[in-house]
């Protein structure tokens, strides 16, 4: 139950702030830093953390609790006490049941990449604020750049490093030496995610490919990225060659809210040389790459046709005491808004975190997760 309070003749919300532990695979990223936790206490809200949550992102539960928080003892607990609940991933299928009606829920839903994850949703009655369609007027979207930058540089290393014999590639160093030619790398999509993968490639010293299917971007990436790094128009012929003679693959493409085009088919991957890569980045939206399935850092690899395939779909929960900072340093203004003015005085007075209504009290607020499913769109009302 929200407390509504008057400061400086504004109403302002108390609202319990839940920070579960993550559970899904290999997931180490934790959703607040002690710093984010601060800033809500100083706000007059209260944060309830389960233990041990932010361990692998450095933060032990004294760290939270000199910030202001309550450390609780269970996963349950905090999904019970929290009126907003704010995560990295998306809740998996143990924790569907605890999601209750009218509850908020601030993360990386993914939903067009699960039909599973969208039914339980809906189910659950709670409000679904996703992380990855809040955007803003110029279509950028804020919450998805820093994982995104996060992703594409390491989209760059994992590829070098599963190019390696012993990993399972074809033996190829990235730069090459003096008289023997670098990796032949090809990314898919110009975004954040693109262009910090290429940046990344080509500082290794590999020979980069980038497409993309705007000419305005493609004159922006000529312009700011080093010689070794040439752009190409995105379509099937040429996208077919390029994978052709490509050692490593990165899929970087992106649809805000919707599956990922299947811009590598199967057959290209058929075409492709025996021990190449393919790092598929956009798996937590479906994969642009036909025969990429997801993976979890445990087991990160398998083959199709002789080609390596790496698609993880958390990847930066591998580097996580980046990633959580940078998390919270874009996510903590939005929450802040959220838990201030509770989200429907939020999302009516900012665009933004409108768009990130993707599943509301049962309905589905947001076009390509019901197109997904064939579900029925019902934007919401505010």
């Amino acid at each position: 139950m929200y407390i509504f309070v008057v400061r400086d003749f504004l109403i302002f919300i108390i609202m319990i702030v839940g920070v579960p532990r993550e559970i899904k695979n290999n997931e180490n990223r934790v959703s607040l830093t002690p710093a984010g936790v601060h800033e809500l206490v100083g706000r007059g809200h209260r944060v309830v953390v389960q233990t041990t949550a932010g361990l692998n992102s450095g933060f032990d539960d004294e760290a939270y609790v000199a910030a202001g928080a309550e450390i609780l003892p269970s996963i349950e607990s905090v999904y019970a006490s929290a009126e907003m609940l704010m995560k990295v991933k998306e809740p998996i299928e143990s924790e569907y049941a605890l999601v209750r009606r009218g509850q908020l829920v601030f993360t990386y839903f993914h939903f067009a990449s699960s039909e599973a994850l969208t039914r339980a949703m809906i189910d659950s009655g709670a409000v679904c604020c996703a992380y990855e369609t809040v955007e803003r007027d110029d279509h950028t979207l804020p919450l998805l750049v820093p994982m995104s930058e996060v992703a594409g540089r390491m989209a760059a290393q994992e590829g070098a490093y599963y190019l390696e014999r012993p990993r399972g590639g074809r033996g190829i160093l990235m730069g090459g030496v003096p008289g023997v030619r670098p990796a032949q790398v090809l990314v898919i999509g110009g975004g954040v995610v693109g262009t910090a993968a290429a940046r990344v490639a080509a500082g290794m010293g590999a020979d980069v490919t980038i497409c993309d299917v705007s000419q305005r971007r493609m004159s922006y990436l000529k312009d700011v990225m080093p010689a070794n790094v040439r752009t190409l128009m995105s379509n099937t012929l040429n996208l077919r060659e390029e994978v052709q003679r490509a050692d490593l693959v990165i899929g970087a493409v992106l649809i805000p809210g919707a599956s990922a085009p299947k811009l590598v088919t199967a057959d290209m991957v058929r075409s492709m040389k025996r021990g190449a890569v393919i790092v598929d980045v956009a798996i937590d939206q479906g994969g642009c790459c036909e025969t990429s399935r997801p993976t979890t850092h445990e087991n990160p690899t398998y083959y199709v046709d002789g080609v390596l395939h790496y698609a993880v779909a958390n990847i930066p929960g591998a580097v996580p005491c980046t990633s959580t900072a940078a998390l919270t340093n874009a996510t903590l203004p939005y929450a802040v808004q959220l838990a201030d003015k509770g989200w429907k005085r939020a999302c009516s007075e900012s665009m933004e975190l409108y768009r990130g209504l993707n599943v509301v009290e049962g309905k589905v607020t947001y076009r390509g997760v019901a197109e997904a499913w064939n579900l029925p769109y019902e934007p919401v009302g505010l």
